[in-house]
């Protein structure tokens, strides 16, 4: 029996991404990363000394293993948007608006729906708010932080990114 089935080789493949972002740390972040490993040798170097460089590169590899994997990625396609592990379909996108400075810090707080899906990083000041329209989600909006916030916007218009 084969494992591939009939359509999966005659289906195309998924749309290529017209706009995609991660959402990666600024320095700042990964300078504590690496504060944070060397601390371990402080920790372990009453031990040894050779006790205190493997902490160190014990930490050093979980730490960044875990930044890289849980760095959201927001994609948009033909077809979907996808903001870290949220997907939904372009159909059901609405209204995009862009918020700096003050403005963004009101819609991270006093101006937040709490039933809001959020993809927030502190480390990234700008945020785009898109409506969501689908009446079978009780989502009123997705809010996620964007280095590009422009882009994002323009790709979801649909003006390209």
């Amino acid at each position: 029996m084969s494992s591939t089935s009939p359509h999966s080789a005659t289906s195309p493949s998924p749309a290529a991404p017209t706009y995609t972002e991660k959402l990666w740390p600024n320095l700042w972040g990964w300078v504590i990363v690496l504060g944070l490993s060397v601390a371990g040798i402080l920790i372990f170097i009453p031990i040894s000394i050779e006790a205190g460089f493997v902490a160190f590169g014990v930490l050093l590899v979980v730490q960044i293993v875990v930044l890289v994997t849980s760095t959201p990625t927001i994609a948009v396609t033909e077809d979907t948007l996808q903001v870290g592990r949220a997907q939904i379909e372009r159909q059901f996108v609405g209204d995009v608006s862009i918020h700096f400075g003050d403005d963004a810090t009101a819609q991270r707080g006093i101006k937040l729906n709490g039933l809001a899906y959020l993809c927030i990083r502190g480390w990234i000041k700008p945020v785009v708010k898109i409506e969501i329209l689908d009446p079978e989600d009780r989502t009123p909006y997705w809010l996620t932080s964007s280095r590009n916030p422009e882009h994002l916007a323009a790709a979801l218009r649909g003006k390209g990114a």
